[in-house]
């Protein structure tokens, strides 16, 4: 799919979410995957934290857990995650530009490449922590319907369209009636669920006076080591314009 009709998807449905729109049924499946982005962080200049904590449930007693807090300031389908605590990890950033990330480190004297699969804290890969873009960086093999507790959803099943995104495969929820996501598995290369993960969106951000939902949680759960829960908060929400010179990694080194 072209850029300029990627653009165009994502604006369709970005101005139907914020209309209220049609039913789902009315709109085609990339329509309805780009209103589901729009709630995940897919805007033209969006900025936000998030407080990532891994937890072992029954190793808590111990302090088996694990914190990260960044700021993330994004720009359609760029972001920069910038590191603000805890004071060992503060200034560090990681860079997403057009599907290729970076590791920055003060003291570094060259980017590190790094892979969106790449683990990042707990459950929380590198990927997760950029805005959501699966309407480009995924093709819809199918549409279903589910229920999530006693949400009717239309159940899709994602297939990466390069190696370069976050996951192989997703099956992913969205309500019918809020037409955000709200559930995920995420399956390796070969075909297994690893992860999965629930969202909450108790944000609200506002567009020319009119307020849409935003996310406010991801809570991931581990497939193999079940014990181990990773949650992620959003706060802080800020629709504000983000230069393009945000994502330019020769600033950031200097």
């Amino acid at each position: 799919m072209k850029r300029a009709q990627v653009v165009k998807i994502f604006l369709t449905g970005l101005a139907l979410l914020l209309a209220g729109g049609p039913a789902w049924a009315e709109l085609k499946p990339e329509a309805l995957l780009a209103k589901a982005d729009a709630a995940r962080g897919s805007h033209a200049g969006i900025q936000w934290t998030v407080d990532i904590h891994s937890v072992d449930i029954h190793s808590v007693e111990n302090g088996r857990t694990n914190q990260r807090t960044l700021l993330l300031k994004a720009k359609n389908h760029n972001s920069l995650a910038q590191f603000i605590a805890p004071a060992k990890v503060k200034g560090r950033q990681v860079l997403m530009r057009d599907r290729n990330m970076w590791f920055i480190k003060p003291g570094l004297k060259k980017p590190i490449p790094i892979s969106p699969r790449q683990k990042l804290i707990g459950g929380a890969s590198n990927g997760d922590i950029a805005t959501t873009n699966y309407v480009d960086d995924y093709s819809i093999a199918k549409v279903g319907e589910g229920i999530v507790g006693d949400e009717a959803c239309y159940v899709m099943d994602l297939v990466a369209k390069n190696k370069k995104v976050t996951y192989a495969k997703i099956r992913y929820w969205v309500s019918k009636t809020r037409s955000v996501g709200v559930k995920a598995e995420f399956f390796t290369v070969s075909g297994k669920i690893f992860k999965t993960a629930t969202f909450d969106y108790g944000n609200q951000v506002t567009i020319d006076r009119k307020t849409y939902p935003f996310v406010s949680k991801m809570t991931i759960f581990d497939s193999v080591a079940t014990d181990n829960v990773t949650v992620m908060s959003y706060g802080k929400i800020k629709v504000r314009p983000v230069s393009d010179a945000t994502f330019n990694l020769n600033l950031l080194m200097r």
